[in-house]
């Protein structure tokens, strides 16, 4: 399985979810690497933004930033490698995340059956691209379901998927979170939840942002805009905790 690194070892670590349905709770993260997608804004880039490739990242003008070497990024990790160190938390709720976690699938089915077999809770944050196998999904807990706008920058080829969206919405475990970057957004959200019936109780709302003023600039009218419509509103609470750090 290939995980993204985090100071030359696999990116596993203990926090609290900051984001969606389970917002605040204690949690152990899987970060896997590489992603379908490729959004403009994207704050784990190192899981896909590889040298050579074409994709425009908005830290490009930023000083000293540059794409990542892929085989500097990613460490091969067995099951047995994960759950060994997942035992050294307090802690029976995984996040599977990513990256995308669902293109490597396959692979994560032993990890979830182990996972189940020793107590433990999965979500997995995915981009709403592609539809989980069964021999996965059985065991899966929940889907944070975070399905990608114009604003990320990736086409509507890539991003919108009928059957992914047909799939999840009709899943129990499954909710959709969409981050706003501009309130022209919620026309095409709308358009989204119209298309594929998604009920309001299933949406959350998130303000685009990696610093906690980025965050207070969408806050309120994005509040009022749930409010209005019946959608969850969710904050990134770790940016407003940690600010945008790796590892917490």
């Amino acid at each position: 399985m290939k995980l993204a690194k985090l100071n030359g070892k696999p990116e596993i670590f203990y926090s609290i979810q900051g984001e969606g349905k389970s917002i605040g709770k204690p949690a152990i993260f899987v970060r896997l690497s590489l992603c379908n997608l490729h959004c403009v804004w994207c704050d784990t880039d190192y899981t896909w933004n590889w040298k050579s490739t074409p994709f425009p990242h908005v830290n490009d003008n930023q000083q000293g930033y540059e794409k990542y070497i892929k085989k500097d990024w990613i460490v091969e990790v067995s099951v047995a490698e994960i759950i060994s160190e997942l035992a050294n938390y307090p802690c029976k709720r995984i996040i599977l995340t990513g990256g995308e976690p669902l293109m490597q699938q396959k692979e994560l089915i032993p990890l979830a059956i182990a996972l189940k077999k020793s107590g433990y809770m999965i979500e997995v944050e995915t981009n709403g691209t592609i539809v989980p196998l069964q021999e996965l999904d059985q065991h899966i807990d929940q889907y944070n379901v975070s399905p990608k706008l114009e604003n990320s920058n990736n086409s509507k080829r890539l991003r919108e998927k009928a059957k992914a969206y047909t799939y999840f919405n009709a899943n129990k475990r499954a909710n959709f979170k969409f981050v706003i970057d501009k309130q022209e957004d919620l026309e095409e959200i709308e358009s989204l939840i119209g298309t594929f019936k998604i009920a309001a109780d299933k949406i959350y709302l998130m303000p685009q942002g990696t610093t906690g003023k980025q965050l207070m600039a969408k806050q309120q009218w994005l509040i009022e805009i749930c409010k209005t419509m019946g959608y969850n509103y969710t904050d990134r609470l770790h940016i407003l905790i940690y600010g945008d750090k790796r590892g917490v």
